[in-house]
């Protein structure tokens, strides 16, 4: 069930007008405050009003109240929006129970992630709730508190019984969180495929690296990536950090972090745009593919007919054939590659080392930049 209007807005992006949600962490701090007033009003309460950190005021529905003497449990439900989330329409639960002390107290239950690795929100241990999060549902139950005069502690405990099965869909595992998703939200609000929360999390996925003793890592655009990584070149893909289409802030990220090198490893049908110093591969931002063979084809002495038939090619794999079929392929993919390795170091600057290996399904390894060797034997000593 969808959250009512009061609780979204709408957002434009790319020529379409979208439906904002909320956050886990929003459906947590809700549920928490809901559970709180029932258990020291002793009354029910059927919907709650929450102020996000964007200062946005929802109104939720308050779903499976389970009201005892010393504790109450609820449920908020999610509403990711247009956001394609596999959280959308779970049950985020929150129990509020009576403690020795006054202070107020807060864990994870079942389907709430534990974080394993340094690097993340919260420490190794911690249930993987992130601070903002973690901030909302106290201050939701020290606002409770305040209200009816309450003196004794209370604990919090936020469980999603879904979230163990979900999790796999996620980042999680790849994170080192386990058992769960995590609690998520800085604005409290979620904006339909947010551009940033993608970027965060390849941030995120790097630094968690970083922080386990590896200063070099791949990266690798998505699946077919990866699974040349581990399938056909026999690497470790726990090594391996996905970018999607953004190679620029991927760089950027691994020269803000300390990274010592990055070795890409992706299609040709993604990182041959690189070759014209496209840093951002989705082809709606940019789609030069055919432009950057034909002008490397014309640089290597194709004929005017080639270099037409790369031009009214619709697929890399077609543009290869070509190539091959023309004995040009070995020529042309050298000059992509010193031009792809041109744009990775003009990107990435003096202190990080990048370089790139690229492949087709058909032909294996089309090509690799200068230090694409170094930088592989580098991540393999990591792993020693």
């Amino acid at each position: 069930m969808k959250g009512d209007g009061r609780n979204t807005q709408t957002v434009w992006k790319d020529q379409k007008q979208l439906r904002t949600g909320y956050t886990t962490g929003s459906c947590a701090a809700a549920a928490a405050k809901a559970s709180a007033f029932m258990l020291l009003s002793k009354e029910p309460v059927y919907q709650v009003s929450l102020k996000t950190p964007q200062g946005a005021v929802l109104y939720l529905d308050v779903e499976c109240i389970d009201m005892g003497t010393d504790r109450v449990s609820c449920a908020v439900r999610k509403d990711s929006g247009d956001d394609p989330d596999v959280t959308d329409g779970v049950l985020v639960f929150a129990e509020v129970a009576r403690r020795a002390g006054t202070a107020v107290s807060l864990d994870g239950g079942k389907g709430v992630g534990r974080v394993t690795k340094k690097g993340l929100d919260q420490p190794p241990g911690a249930a993987a709730i992130n601070k903002v999060p973690r901030r909302m549902i106290v201050e939701a139950v020290e606002e409770q508190r305040r209200k009816f005069g309450c003196t004794f502690g209370l604990h919090i405990i936020i469980s999603i019984p879904e979230g163990e099965a979900l999790a796999e869909k996620t980042f999680n595992p790849r994170l080192g969180i386990e058992g769960g998703l995590s609690v998520l939200g800085t604005s409290g609000i979620v904006e339909p495929m947010s551009e940033r929360a993608l970027t965060d999390t390849i941030c995120l996925e790097m630094k968690v690296l970083k922080e386990n003793g590896h200063e070099w890592c791949y990266i690798v655009p998505g699946n077919y990536g990866s699974d040349f990584l581990t399938e056909t070149l026999k690497y470790d893909g726990r090594l391996a950090v996905k970018c999607s289409n953004y190679i620029g802030e991927t760089i950027d990220d691994a020269v803000r972090m300390g990274m010592k090198g990055i070795l890409f490893v992706g299609h040709i049908g993604k990182l041959v745009k690189i070759a014209a110093g496209v840093m951002n591969t989705h082809s709606r931002q940019a789609d030069c593919r055919m432009e950057v063979f034909a002008a490397h084809a014309a640089l290597a002495g194709a004929s005017r007919d080639t270099v037409r038939q790369l031009m009214e090619c619709v697929t890399t794999a077609g543009a290869v054939d070509i190539l091959k079929d023309s004995n040009m392929l070995e020529p042309v993919m050298q000059t992509i590659m010193d031009q792809i390795d041109v744009h990775l170091k003009q990107r990435a600057g003096k202190t990080l080392m990048t370089g790139a290996i690229v492949f087709s399904a058909e032909e294996g390894i089309l090509g690799q930049t200068s230090r694409a060797a170094e930088i592989l034997e580098q991540i393999r000593k990591g792993t020693v």
